[in-house]
């Protein structure tokens, strides 16, 4: 198992639920953004749409890898849609922003939404579409790379900080990108 691979049991097992995958900049922001979703079970950081087998967060962050840093989640369809999912994601991030958000800047930054079916393509296509001028790519999922421990739930925990943000489902408290 290479370092950047340090969840074992990503996807968790025996799960039964879709997997829905989105890019959005930092990925620590994006994974409590959708921790609060009704519906979303379980989430983890890593790193997608790349040519190294098991890359490190400081292989991603020099932008060689072609990887994204990304949130990868289960979701129970009965609770929330995947079209609900794109419009958190919409909501949560400048998908006009090429390469990077706010300050945040490299191909590691952009914004995508990795489908797992035809369906999420499809609805996908559509959400991005309602989007003038929106930068986001679509794309069938690549391996997705769960990303070192410290990285998952990263704001949950604390953050750089040590003062953790709720991860409660409905919170709207804003997220501060570093704790």
């Amino acid at each position: 198992m290479g370092a950047g691979n340090s969840m074992a049991t990503w996807p968790p097992e025996g799960n039964k639920l879709p997997l829905a995958t989105f890019a959005a900049g930092c990925f620590w922001g994006v994974e409590l953004r959708f921790q609060r979703v009704e519906g979303v079970e379980k989430t983890a950081v890593g790193y997608i749409q790349g040519e190294v087998e098991s890359p490190t967060y400081e292989l991603v962050c020099s932008g060689m890898t072609g990887h994204t840093e990304a949130v990868q989640m289960t979701y129970d369809p009965s609770v929330v849609t995947f079209g609900e999912l794109c419009d958190v994601f919409y909501a949560g991030h400048n998908p006009k922003q090429k390469n990077g958000q706010g300050g945040d800047v490299g191909t590691q930054y952009r914004s995508g939404i990795y489908y797992h079916d035809e369906e999420q393509k499809k609805v996908a296509e559509e959400k991005k579409a309602q989007i003038e001028g929106a930068v986001t790519e679509v794309q069938a999922a690549a391996k997705f790379w769960p990303a070192e421990e410290y990285h998952q739930q990263y704001l949950e925990k604390g953050g750089r900080y040590g003062s953790g943000q709720s991860a409660a489902k409905r919170c709207t408290d804003p997220i501060r990108c570093y704790g």
